[in-house]
């Protein structure tokens, strides 16, 4: 798989997403493997134009992401398990960077596409 495709939050099975974070989740009942843990929703985005892409989700919060942040999320349960130290925590999505900028040559986006 390309970085193009891995990267591009469209329903192929990628496990990691750029996306944009739109918003804290805010959650007096929760599981309680997530007590502590800090909630954001994430919009995916295109990895070329940023426009938003697909449907938000939730995502723990490893990385001190704020509001309006650029952010690459793992999107994979037992990686987000494993990244969490937590084995049997109920989640899908972490976040693992903050992205300050991105150099993707058009030769590693597009070399399974000749």
């Amino acid at each position: 798989m390309n970085a193009h495709l891995a990267l591009n939050p469209v329903d192929d099975g990628s496990r990691m997403l750029l996306c944009r974070v739109v918003g804290d989740i805010v959650s007096t009942i929760k599981n309680k493997q997530l007590t502590g843990e800090k909630l954001l929703l994430v919009q995916p985005v295109d990895l070329d134009t940023h426009t938003p892409m697909g449907n938000e989700l939730i995502a723990v919060d490893r990385a001190q992401a704020g509001d309006g942040d650029l952010v690459l999320v793992n999107k994979e349960g037992g990686s987000a398990r494993m990244i969490l130290k937590k084995p049997t925590t109920p989640v899908q999505a972490v976040i693992v960077a903050v992205v300050d900028g991105m150099d993707i040559t058009s030769s590693v986006r597009t070399n399974t596409d000749s």
